[in-house]
């Protein structure tokens, strides 16, 4: 079964990492939450277990109990991983900006969650912040959650991963739609696959601007 899995720089036991196409085995008993190799079907599921950044896509074998959001198995092998770090705080603007509708979204935060430039993070928090209590206090639940939703997806010093997760909960809590929450799992799996497949050709432009950059500010400096 293909599932999706998120790591840090260890297992949760502290024993190294599996190398992609290494084999992880499970010796005894395999239960739900006691003993096994856990992931879920949907990446958006596995997010609210996730210990780290790293996301991977696993292949699993011997699968025991199941719950909605989770699974249990006795053999699980790493496909491929990528550092989901900048990925999930794109997610969470995205989200974010999907419910932009339901309220009166301020400009800085707007700017914000288009650009993702951190110049604007500070004030967008702190608009998003006021814009969902005054709509708490105006008895507005769907323009409050929305307002979460930026105010999680501007919050720099959480985790990439709480950051996309609360911001995707926000936000579904703020369409009230039943199936908000596997369209947005839809979205992540793409935005993954996007970013696992960007060209050499890219990441080499990137850096020469980097470099470039980097001379600019020697210049002025």
């Amino acid at each position: 079964m293909l599932a999706w899995h998120f790591v840090d720089e260890t297992l949760k036991d502290g024993t190294a990492l599996p190398a992609d196409g290494e084999r992880l085995t499970h010796d005894g008993p395999v239960s739900l939450c006691e003993g096994g190799l856990h992931a879920s079907e949907r990446v958006l599921d596995a997010l609210k277990f996730a210990p780290g950044n790293i996301i991977c896509r696993v292949e699993c074998d011997a699968v025991g109990d199941r719950q909605e959001d989770k699974f249990v198995c006795g053999a699980r092998t790493i496909l491929w991983r990528i550092d989901g770090e900048e990925v999930l705080r794109a997610f969470a603007r995205r989200v974010a900006l999907e419910v932009g509708t339901l309220w009166d979204m301020p400009d800085d935060v707007r700017r914000f969650l288009e650009t993702g430039n951190d110049n604007l993070r500070v004030a967008a928090r702190g608009a998003a912040r006021q814009a969902s209590r005054d709509a708490v206090l105006s008895d507005e639940p769907q323009a409050a959650a929305a307002g979460e939703a930026a105010r999680a997806a501007a919050a720099r010093t959480h985790s990439a991963r709480s950051t996309g997760l609360a911001a995707a909960w926000a936000a579904s809590k703020a369409t009230r739609r039943a199936g908000t929450w596997a369209e947005f799992d839809r979205l992540l799996e793409t935005m993954i696959e996007e970013a696992r497949s960007a060209t050499p050709a890219q990441a080499a432009d990137d850096d020469e601007w980097g470099d470039f950059a980097d001379e600019i500010e020697a210049e002025f400096s």
